[in-house]
């Protein structure tokens, strides 16, 4: 199956130092994929690459099999949301007319907003909780409210590739958790989703992770897999140990292994 989105050999420089080096690889539908490394690493550089934001020294990427330059704006911008780690932190608009940006690429500039654009927005802010301040102009926001209505934002184009530089900024732990179980519904839902993160925990969430380190792609594997959880480890220098957190339910039994981050002594 073509992957929804593909890197190719990417490669990026600033001046003398290669940020992103030769970096391959795929992402697929029905799959949530975290992006993780120290500070550094390349992992916001190499997403803004991926997003068309930037281009590329060397390499190419693909979206839906096409070289992502040579789609129209418009169309490209139907296929793939972006949400960036720092979002706009003032505007006059309110914040239900922030989240109706998301539809632009469906009905043009000039295009009404119809009775399912409407009902995706509203299901977006629901979605992510925002819907309580909807009439608030973003500027009035704090930084975790402005957070949830730039990702609704996102959430509303409906795009078949999410991508999402550090989403869980000002949101707390509740906040997060309700984030990451949407990036996996959405995933689910047969969108390839794409979060970098910094915290390690919620990384292991995901299906997959890329391990990056001095612009390069070191790891890429599930958080069940010991080479992946070994190099997770081994590129932020032993300061913490990965275990497994098994949780029973109900009834008793065991379910699924989760993984966890646990700082070294």
């Amino acid at each position: 199956m073509t992957p929804l989105l593909e890197a190719q050999e990417l490669t990026l420089a600033f001046g003398r130092r290669r940020v992103v080096e030769q970096v391959s690889g795929a992402l697929r539908g029905g799959e949530w994929l975290a992006i993780v490394g120290p500070n550094g690493a390349g992992k916001s550089t190499l997403l803004s690459l991926l997003a068309g934001l930037r281009r590329p020294d060397a390499g190419r990427v693909l979206l839906l099999g096409r070289e992502l330059a040579a789609w129209p704006a418009r169309e490209r911008a139907r296929h793939l949301a972006w949400l960036a780690q720092q979002g706009e932190a003032d505007g006059e608009l309110a914040a239900l007319d922030v989240v109706r940006l998301g539809r632009l690429p469906h009905q043009g500039l000039l295009g009404a907003a119809g009775a399912e654009d409407e009902a995706v927005v509203r299901a977006a802010m629901d979605e992510t909780e925002s819907a309580p301040f909807a009439a608030r102009r973003l500027a009035t926001l704090s930084g975790g409210e402005r957070q949830r209505v730039l990702l609704a934002r996102a959430l509303a184009v409906r795009p078949r590739v999410l991508l999402l530089d550090e989403p869980t900024t000002h949101l707390d732990p509740s906040h997060q958790r309700a984030l990451l179980a949407t990036l996996a519904a959405r995933a689910r839902a047969g969108a390839a989703v794409a979060s970098v993160l910094h915290d390690v925990t919620s990384a292991l969430a995901a299906d997959r992770v890329w391990v990056m380190a001095r612009g390069r792609l070191v790891a890429d594997g599930a958080p069940r897999e010991a080479g992946l959880r070994a190099a997770l480890v081994a590129v932020f220098d032993g300061a913490f140990s990965i275990e497994p957190l098994e949780r029973s339910g109900a009834d008793g039994a065991t379910r699924a292994t989760r993984w966890v981050a646990v700082p070294a002594p």
